[in-house]
C-alpha cells in the first residue's frame, strides 16, 4: 500500500482520537466558558491551518501536515475500533457514484468511426436478440435428445431448466466434471465451483487442483491460443446458446451423483454438447413457425441500417445460421426487403473456420432449389446469397481490408478474435447481459457495499502488519466482515457465479478476452444509432497499480 494512503488512514485515526478527547473535555468541564472554548476547537480542527488545542490549560500547536506525519499509533482494541469508526464515517460522507447509462457504448480501444467504411454483422444475438423462452426450448430439445438418441435414463426428462443457474464465460473441466469460474489470471474463484448443481467446498477444490492458480496449459492446452485446443482440460462456454447447455450438463451430473450412478464426466459433456448442437435445426423450424414468440422486436434496427446506408457505408452479413432461418428473422425485424441494406450476405459460414481457413470456396446459394450451385464465384453481388467461403476471399473480391472494416458479433472468439488479430479489422461486441449487469451496478445497495468493501480492504491492508493482540482481534472481525461484503457484491449478480465480468475483484477470464478482442462493446447494436458516423469512442484512462488512485486527489 502506498505511503500516502497509509498516512491518510493514520491521520483519520489521530483526528478522531483528538476530537474525541476534546469533546470529552467539553462534557466534563463545569465552566460554560471553557465548554464553549473546547468545543470551538473541535469545530475548527478540520478548517484551521494552525489550530491551538487546549486541554487542561496546556497549549499544543498542530498543523494538518503535522497531523499526517505524527507517529501516534493505535494500541488498544478501543483505539482500533475508533479507527474503524473514523473510516466508516469517512465512507458515509462520500457521494455514491453516478449511474451508468444502460444504453452506453464502452470503448476498450480508441475507435474513430470516420475511418470505417464497411460495417459487418453476425446474426444471432447481434442483429436478432432472442427472448428467454428460446433457452427453455433449446434445453428441452437437447434433454429429449439425450434420452431418445443417447439412451440416458428417462428420469432426466423430469429435470427442469433453471435460467438463473449459470452465466456466460464459465469453464467446464472435462476431466474432473466441474463447472468453474476463472479470473483473468487463471485463478479459480472459490465458492463458484460446482459438481452438478452442488457447490464444491474450497478445501476439496484445493485438494483436486493443488492450487488456486491453474497452469495455462491446463486451461488453454499446450499451444495456447484464443481458440479452444482439443488437448486442453477445460472448455469455455462463451456464447449465450451455451447457458442452457451448462444447465443441462449440471442437471444430468447432479442426477447421476444423487442416484450414485457411475459416469464419465467427459462423455457426459460431449453427449450434452452433441445433443445441443443437433437440436438447432429443430429449434430453427420452431422459431420460424412463431417468430414473434422467440425474437425480440427492435424497431430501431431498421433506422440504424438506413442511417448507415444513407451515410454511404457498405454493409455485409456473415452468419453460421441457414438462409431460411435468417430470412425469416430479418423479415420480421427489418421487413421483406431487408437484403437491400446489405452488399454481401453469407450464410452457414461455419465461423471460426470462415476466418481461419483459406481453401474453402464461396458458393452461391440457389433460393429456388434451396441448394448450392457448383459454379465458381468471381464476384459478390448485392441481393444474392452466398454460402461458406473464407474471409480471404471476401476481402479479395470486395477489397475491404484492415481498419476500414468494423465487424459486430456476440462471441469474443469465433466472431472477433481472428478478424482483429489476423486481418486488423475493428470489432464491436454485443453483450446482451450487460443490461442486467448495469442495472445491478446502479443499485444503491450495491454501490454502498462496493464502496465500503474498498475502504475496509484499505483499512485491513494498512493494519495487517501490526502484530499486537489488539490489532489481530480487530483484523479477524474486519476480515469476516470483508468476506460477507465480497459475497454480497457477488451474489447480487448471480447467486452461484456472480458477475459475467468480475470474480470477487479481478476481471474474469471472459472479460480479459472481451477487452482484448473488442474495440467497443454494448448491450444492443442499436445503441450506436445515437452516434454520428464520424464519432470517436475514447477508452477511459485506467489507473495502473503504481499510479495515483486518482489524478484529482
Amino acid at each position: 500500500m502506498c505511503a500516502a494512503r497509509s498516512q491518510i488512514v493514520s491521520a483519520l485515526f489521530k483526528q478522531n482520537v483528538v476530537v474525541g478527547r476534546i469533546q470529552t473535555a467539553c462534557k466534563n468541564n463545569a465552566s460554560k466558558q471553557n465548554h464553549r472554548k473546547y468545543c470551538n476547537i473541535s469545530r475548527h480542527l478540520n478548517t484551521s491551518t494552525n489550530t491551538s488545542i487546549i486541554v487542561d490549560n496546556t497549549a499544543e500547536t498542530v498543523t494538518p501536515h503535522a497531523l499526517i506525519n505524527q507517529s501516534i499509533k493505535p494500541k488498544s482494541v478501543s483505539d482500533f475500533q475508533e479507527l474503524y469508526e473514523a473510516t466508516k464515517k469517512k465512507f458515509q460522507s462520500k457521494k455514491l457514484p453516478v449511474d451508468v447509462h444502460p444504453d452506453a457504448v464502452f470503448a476498450c480501444n480508441e475507435l474513430d468511426l470516420s475511418e470505417v467504411q464497411v460495417y459487418g454483422f453476425d446474426y444471432d444475438y447481434t442483429l436478432a436478440c432472442y427472448k428467454p423462452i428460446l433457452e427453455n426450448l433449446l434445453y428441452n430439445l437437447a434433454r429429449e435428445m439425450l434420452v431418445k438418441r443417447f439412451r440416458y435414463p428417462d428420469d432426466i426428462l423430469e429435470l427442469e431448466y433453471e435460467p438463473n443457474f449459470a452465466v456466460r464465460g464459465l469453464h467446464y473441466d472435462v476431466e474432473k466434471g466441474l463447472l468453474v469460474k476463472l479470473d483473468s489470471f487463471l485463478q479459480l474463484q472459490l465458492g463458484s465451483v460446482y459438481r452438478g448443481r452442488t457447490k464444491v467446498e474450497a478445501d476439496e477444490v484445493l485438494k483436486l487442483y493443488h492450487n488456486r492458480l491453474l497452469p495455462i496449459a491446463y486451461v488453454e492446452g499446450p499451444n495456447s491460443s484464443h481458440q479452444h485446443n482439443t488437448n486442453s482440460k477445460m472448455v469455455q462456454l462463451a456464447d449465450l446458446f451455451s447457458v442452457p447447455e451448462m444447465c443441462l450438463l449440471c442437471n444430468v451430473i447432479e442426477y447421476f451423483e444423487h442416484n450414485r450412478i457411475d459416469y464419465n464426466p467427459e462423455i457426459v459433456f460431449h453427449d450434452t454438447r452433441t445433443a445441443m448442437g443437433s437440436c438447432h435445426p429443430i429449434m430453427h423450424a420452431t422459431v420460424m413457425k412463431n417468430t414473434e414468440k422467440y425474437i425480440e422486436r427492435n424497431a430501431k434496427l431498421v433506422h440504424y441500417l438506413k442511417k448507415l446506408q444513407k451515410a454511404g457505408k457498405n454493409l455485409f452479413l456473415v452468419t453460421n445460421s441457414p438462409f431460411s432461418f435468417v430470412n425469416c428473422g430479418m423479415s420480421f425485424l427489418v421487413g421483406p426487403n431487408w437484403r437491400d441494406f446489405f452488399d454481401v450476405v453469407i450464410v452457414q459460414a461455419r465461423k471460426p473456420k470462415f476466418f481461419t481457413d483459406e481453401s474453402r470456396p464461396i458458393r452461391l446459394y440457389d433460393e429456388k432449389t434451396r441448394s448450392h450451385v457448383w459454379d465458381r464465384v468471381f464476384k459478390l453481388e448485392k441481393g444474392r446469397i452466398y454460402y461458406e467461403g473464407s474471409v480471404r476471399q471476401l476481402q479479395e473480391l470486395k477489397g475491404w481490408r484492415g481498419h476500414s472494416v468494423l465487424y459486430f458479433g456476440d462471441h469474443p472468439y469465433s466472431d472477433l478474435a481472428d478478424v482483429t488479430l489476423k486481418h486488423s479489422w475493428r470489432t464491436g461486441a454485443i453483450i446482451s447481459e450487460l443490461a442486467h449487469e448495469i442495472e445491478t451496478l446502479n443499485r444503491v445497495d450495491f454501490k454502498k457495499n462496493a464502496n465500503w468493501l474498498q475502504m475496509l480492504t484499505q483499512l485491513i491492508e494498512d493494519t495487517q502488519d501490526d502484530d499486537s493482540e489488539a490489532a489481530q482481534v480487530c483484523l479477524r472481525a474486519w476480515m469476516e466482515e470483508r468476506d460477507q461484503l465480497r459475497n454480497k457484491t457477488k451474489n447480487v449478480f448471480n447467486e452461484q457465479f456472480g458477475s459475467v465480468f468480475r470474480t470477487y475483484h479481478n476481471p474474469t477470464y471472459f472479460s480479459r478476452r472481451l477487452f482484448r478482442f473488442a474495440d467497443i462493446y454494448t448491450s444492443d447494436i442499436t445503441n450506436l444509432h445515437k452516434f454520428s458516423t464520424s464519432h470517436t469512442f475514447y477508452p477511459r484512462r485506467g489507473v495502473m497499480p503504481h499510479e495515483y488512485a486518482s489524478h484529482f486527489i
